[in-house]
């Protein structure tokens, strides 16, 4: 396809020719259709292949020759489009118009070439004299390929989409249900609306009756491209496989090739477009990107300006360089390109949708939704436009807490039951994070936490999907997954907001200018330096991922994040990087790393900082890689890393002689371990189970050792070994609720106070939303003697619909009485009397209360203020 297919929007049609129109389609289709010659099908094919310099002289010499039928006009002029011959084009236009002075289908196709051609008013003209002829002649137009033609009309003068949908398309499909067209339709139809299940639907059936034609095969890429990049990426390569010389295609492995940051492709490709059409816009408006990417800021442009070059004003050059900054982060940037676009078009919904997430993301709320309105106002069938509104409506029930440049919107629920302690965490994260970057933030950072996953989704990405991410941070703004969100075993939300506060802090230095790895491994190291049992350590998965994969160079590890091969290969993208960092932190310092996100920020390239710091990207590649090497070389020292074939699957014989053989085998004495265990062998697994932990004591991934020793311990009545263990295994993994849960039943059995208190702040960083955390962390600190530092563990227990709110309230009135804040403790004890009035302790500590009430150095109370609360 070539250049835009879109132009200006004219005004929308009247009632009475949407109406005939209507009419005219709600009618039998004719059978007087005339069959394509087989001539015109082998010329198809050259089209189809690129070869479109010999599919435009084939069709010309048929015309010459007197081949009648419009189907020649359209190949010649669709072959002049994609040579970039508008002129060309232009003349074998009016040259059909001659021959077929009541065709609407050139028509349709001539309003692309005049947009092309910079002959705004005349693709203006080709509108109007479509409906003109379908209001003199409605029976005309009533074979399939003319009605198709007359939906398509409709849908530019503003017709309802589901009406055309419904009364045209439909019934076109059912009576031809091997009309590739109809099918294309539909699908595009979809694609614009962002529907992109419906939209993949429709292709494949399109594909399946037309499997050589790369346009379809493009659009599938197209449509696959939010929801299974598997699946794009081939129909993109089987796309290009049929016709090298696909310019849409091609610019969407630009696109594609940018998001991973492999610049010097892009360029590749963008020289391959040019080639063949030199004057498209979409080719110049991507080397703008580029070049912004790169700090070049006059390159860019100066790109620009060739992307706007011999055309009319084109809103969708600018909504294209911005769509793709704001995908590399540079949202004000990319939202400055958005106004651009809306000025030369202010009805350019793309550039409107862009710009309404874009100010989202920067947290210019009121702009944004006033934006997302007014898009849904104009097209009510925008999948995200629709999902925005609907998410706005449930934000509206959030709460807003604020600290010192903090705002944490959440779940009125949630917020009353650890709203306090992610504003604690948070406040801690920038203290922490900002001084060792050397940052100042003075726009609060908002903070949004979603209890149902795909209002996450929808507020991150616009459409739901994304399973896998637990938060996301545009700088400014962070989302992030509420453990209720996650099922029975929920991440660690603490390292979440930490790893996702830190990429506020270092976003913020680099003005949003780095590059993925670089980001994502200083969250991560950070994170590990926060708490050991953040972040991530070497562990055989990943052995046995390097000795197969290799290690990502790390000028190409920020595309390891964008198509991993696996969950397990996302995640060593993430620890790798990580790695990265830890040495150039190890090797050249910390001041080293913060002049190279200075640097990014002053507009320098990360080749150019890296160099300018610490040596050239190149000379990294091969100290990181060394580097990690060595990391694994530490682990892998520990025990023997073979393992037989089919493990799983081995006699307890087999398994016996394979371990004797191989008595440090990890595999081997996992395997043993594990079948043990199964059989409830509790003295027998003791033996593997500790040799396979004295071999690797820092591995907590699946099925390590200290689950099953604890389980081991459990069933030989063994508490105190257990707990010992499970104690352990907490320190090293973020996760699991299980054995928290189970360490603290032990450590409040043994009357072990500060081992129930690290076992319960330990459970409420995986899941607030249970009581028991609440209940332990209360118990072991009133046994501590530091009952005021539980008061928001009765707070949020409260909150929980508790079995005994009557305790509750006394205790909450208790602990707020030691602390001086006794108005507020009155109130507790009274509601701990409303629901038992013969509470004993209640009325004795409600007179202890009032009395020191009357005591003159208590009558002006002053209690301390709670974190401010804003309801929207």
């Amino acid at each position: 396809m070539a250049a835009f297919r879109t132009g200006a929007r004219t005004s929308p049609a009247s009632p009475p020719v949407l109406a005939i129109a209507l009419a005219l389609l709600a009618v039998e289709a004719a059978s007087f259709r005339p069959l394509r010659a087989a001539e015109v099908e082998d010329v198809q094919r050259l089209f189809w292949a690129g070869r479109y310099a010999e599919c435009a002289a084939a069709a010309s010499r048929a015309i010459d020759e007197g081949s009648l039928g419009e189907s020649w006009h359209l190949l010649r002029i669709r072959s002049l489009l994609e040579l970039g011959d508008e002129r060309a084009a232009l003349e074998a236009l009016d040259s059909g118009l001659r021959r077929y002075s009541t065709t609407i289908r050139l028509r349709w196709l001539g309003r692309r070439v005049c947009i092309a051609a910079d002959l705004p008013d005349r693709a203006g003209e080709m509108l109007r004299e479509i409906e003109a002829l379908v209001r003199s002649a409605p029976w005309r137009y009533r074979d399939r390929d003319n009605r198709l033609i007359v939906g398509r009309l409709l849908l530019e003068l503003g017709a309802d989409a589901r009406q055309v949908l419904e009364q045209v398309y439909d019934p076109i499909k059912k009576e031809h249900p091997d009309f590739v067209e109809a099918y294309v339709a539909s699908g595009d139809l979809a694609l614009e609306k962002q529907d992109f299940g419906v939209a993949a639907q429709e292709f494949e059936r399109a594909a399946k009756i037309a499997p050589d034609d790369p346009d379809i095969l493009y659009r599938l890429a197209r449509a696959w491209a939010e929801g299974d990049a598997a699946r794009s990426e081939e129909n993109l390569r089987r796309a290009v496989e049929r016709n090298p010389s696909h310019a849409d295609s091609l610019l969407h492995l630009v696109d594609a090739a940018i998001d991973r940051e492999s610049f010097d492709e892009a360029e590749g490709l963008i020289d391959r477009v040019l080639r063949i059409q030199p004057r498209r816009p979409e080719a110049h408006a991507y080397r703008a990107v580029l070049a912004h990417l790169r700090g070049d800021y006059a390159a860019e442009a100066k790109h620009r300006a060739a992307a706007l070059a011999g055309w009319s004003p084109l809103p969708v050059v600018d909504s294209l360089i911005g769509r793709k900054l704001s995908q590399n982060y540079r949202f004000a940037e990319g939202a400055a390109y958005q106004r651009r676009a809306l000025e030369i078009d202010p009805d350019h919904l793309p550039a409107k949708m862009q710009l309404c997430q874009d100010l989202l993301r920067l947290g210019r709320d009121e702009e944004g939704w006033r934006l997302v309105a007014e898009v849904y106002e104009i097209d009510g069938y925008s999948v995200v436009a629709h999902n925005l509104n609907v998410l706005k409506d449930h934000l509206a029930a959030f709460r807003t807490l604020s600290a010192d440049g903090l705002l944490v919107r959440m779940d009125p629920r949630e917020a009353d039951i650890y709203g306090k302690r992610v504003l604690d965490l948070l406040a801690r994260a920038r203290t922490a994070l900002c001084a060792r970057y050397d940052v100042r933030i003075d726009a609060p950072v908002a903070v949004e936490i979603y209890p149902e996953q795909k209002d996450f989704a929808i507020r991150t990405f616009g459409l739901p999907g994304g399973a896998g991410f637990l938060g996301v941070c545009f700088g400014g703004v962070i989302t992030a997954n509420s453990p209720a969100s996650q099922g029975e075993s929920p991440s660690n939300w603490e390292a979440v907001l930490w790893h996702e506060f830190c990429h506020a802090v270092t976003l913020h230095k680099t003005r949003n200018r780095m590059p993925r790895w670089l980001s994502e491994g200083i969250s991560v190291h950070e994170e590990k330096l926060a708490d050991g049992s953040w972040g991530q350590s070497m562990t055989p998965q990943y052995l046995e991922l390097i000795a197969e994969s290799g290690i990502t160079p790390v000028s190409r590890l920020s595309s390891s994040f964008l198509r991993p091969a696996s969950p397990l290969h996302l995640q060593f993208a993430y620890y790798q990087s990580s790695l990265v960092v830890e040495f150039l932190v190890e090797r050249h310092g910390l001041e080293a790393l913060k002049h190279i996100l200075s640097d990014l920020a002053g507009g320098a390239s990360i080749d150019e900082a890296l160099a300018r710091r610490v040596g050239s990207l190149d000379e990294l590649d091969g100290q990181a890689e060394e580097y990690i090497r060595a990391r694994a070389a530490e682990l892998a020292s520990k025990a023997d890393w073979s393992r037989p074939e089919s493990i799983g699957s081995l006699t307890p014989e087999a398994l016996a002689a394979w371990n004797t053989e191989h008595p440090r085998s990890f595999w081997g004495l996992q395997a043993e371990a594990l079948r043990l265990v199964a059989r409830k062998e509790w003295k027998a697994a003791k033996q593997p189970l500790e040799t396979f932990l004295r071999l690797v004591p820092e591995y907590a991934g699946p099925e390590n050792a200290y689950e099953m020793l604890a389980l081991v311990h459990r069933s030989l009545g063994e508490k105190d070994a257990e707990r010992a263990v499970l104690r352990r295994l907490a320190e090293l993994s973020s996760g699991g609720v299980a054995p928290r849960l189970r360490l603290m039943d032990l450590c409040l059995e043994a009357k072990d106070s500060e081992g129930l208190a690290f076992a319960a702040r330990s459970l409420l960083a995986v899941n607030p939303l249970i009581q028991a955390p609440h209940r332990g962390l209360a118990q072991a600190l009133e046994d501590l003697g530091r009952s005021s530092e539980a008061i928001p563990c009765y707070r949020a227990l409260l909150a929980m619909d508790p079995v005994d709110p009557s305790g509750l309230h006394f205790r909450l009135a208790r602990a707020l009485r030691s602390e001086g804040k006794l108005a507020e403790a009155r109130r507790h004890v009274l509601a701990s009397l409303e629901e038992a009035p013969r509470y004993r302790d209640a009325h004795r500590e409600l007179l202890a209360i009032v009395r020191e009430m009357e005591e003159p150095s208590t009558a002006a109370e002053l209690e301390e203020p709670a974190p401010q609360e804003v309801r929207r």
